[in-house]
């Protein structure tokens, strides 16, 4: 992991270098060919191999404001070291690896360093070779680290020396971590609407965190591949166009035990009128929660259209009372209670099972998520002082008893 030194950084700013590396791995393997991919914490912070097998170790270093990288920097030969091992491993001149070093700081002018830039300076040093430059450079210093390196350094022969060092890369002025968000949104979501980009960017940050820990506790074990991260990002963006809504609680549960015999909401109170199982219950319960939770949070992102949601409402339950009309319609008051007890249960049963396949009754087009339905008629069972849908024939009759009773 890239390391900060502690004589500059807090434990505050020291975390903040750990949680860098996975957002800086995502904008990383967005400007890249889709056909990379990254492993990260296995050669160094982060493993990127393209497509004709050529491996790049990344080492990075969110530093404090103003840091240079200077000829016996830690943070550099550190890299080195790690770099070593690897070079060695891989057979040396015949390794498919490079070497770059990504630092939210700057390289010294002064520094031999400036010679692994992008943009390496022309004509100085009077021709020197990088060998020659690094090999000054640690016999300058005093630091037994940096010598300790230095020794594993001059193990190389002076061709392997100038073969190894030919390929590190310094990519420095890198973006600090709050300006991540900005430059993914900024570069890679110009085709999404501007009101849409940041609730974008947190689901997106929010699927790539849990990859991430997934491949840190080898619950995955395959690299991740820049065409996922792109896949995922058009998946989202596609939610928010004006035939769809993004759906964001399937799967979720609310916070708590759920008590399908005890609880006193009105919607879960017609459905133990009508005799439905806890386990049905429980599962109202969840679409209940879900629908509520989903509304509130396209309320708080201004997905809705002015008066959407209401007229969306209206539409439910004029469906239910055209359904209500059919099954109830050889009702009377005569009736026997297992009669009427059947007839809720029939018309519950629409509700529960048929209506998420109605697509006249989504919210928008491409919006086909069951809960959505489902929770929008208990919403709408809910409702006080009287409920807009009802299961039990004569519910309406005995809500107030039945309400002075659970309240």
């Amino acid at each position: 992991m890239a390391e900060i030194s502690t004589d500059q950084y807090s434990a505050g700013e020291q975390g903040l270098g750990y949680i860098y590396q996975p957002r800086f791995a995502l904008l990383r393997l967005l400007q890249l060919p889709e056909s990379t991919s990254v492993l990260i914490e296995k050669d160094d912070d982060l493993d990127f191999l393209d497509k004709d097998g050529i491996k790049t170790l990344a080492s990075l270093k969110h530093k404090a404001v103003g840091d240079r990288l200077t000829n016996l920097s830690t943070d550099f030969w550190k890299s080195v070291r790690i770099w070593l091992a690897r070079y060695n491993r891989d057979g040396r001149s015949e390794a498919s690896l490079r070497f770059f070093l990504f630092t939210t700081g700057t390289v010294a002018r002064t520094s031999f360093l400036r010679h692994f830039l992008l943009d390496p300076p022309a004509h100085d040093d009077e021709g020197a070779s990088l060998s020659k430059l690094a090999g000054d450079a640690l016999a300058a210093t005093e630091s037994k680290l940096i010598k300790s390196i230095a020794s594993e350094f001059n193990v190389l022969s002076d061709d392997e020396k100038d073969d190894f060092l030919s390929r590190i890369v310094i990519l420095d002025g890198n973006p600090r971590i709050a300006d991540v968000p900005v430059l993914v949104k900024e570069q890679h979501m110009r085709s999404i609407r501007r009101e849409f980009r940041e609730s974008i960017f947190e689901r997106l940050e929010g699927w790539w965190n849990d990859v991430v820990v997934n491949l840190l506790t080898g619950k995955r074990t395959e690299a991740i591949y820049g065409y996922e991260v792109s896949d995922k990002l058009s998946a989202f963006a596609e939610e928010y166009k004006s035939d769809n809504l993004p759906i964001t609680f399937r799967g979720k549960t609310p916070a708590g035990e759920i008590d399908a015999e005890n609880d006193p909401r009105l919607f879960v109170v017609q459905l133990r009128e009508i005799g439905i199982s806890s386990n049905r219950i429980r599962n109202a319960i969840l679409d209940y929660y879900r629908a509520f939770e989903q509304r509130s949070v396209w309320a708080r992102e201004n997905l809705l259209v002015s008066g959407e949601m209401e007229e969306y409402e209206d539409r439910l339950a004029d469906e239910w009372s055209r359904y209500k009309d059919v099954v109830f319609e050889d009702l009377d008051e005569e009736s026997a209670d297992t009669v009427l007890l059947s007839a809720g249960k029939a018309l519950y049963q629409w509700a529960d099972i048929e209506s998420g396949n109605i697509s006249a009754l989504r919210i928008r087009e491409r919006v086909t998520e069951p809960y959505v339905v489902r929770g929008g008629f208990h919403i709408l069972a809910n409702a006080r002082p009287s409920p807009r849908v009802y299961w039990h024939p004569h519910f309406l009759s005995r809500i107030g008893g039945l309400l002075g009773a659970t309240e």
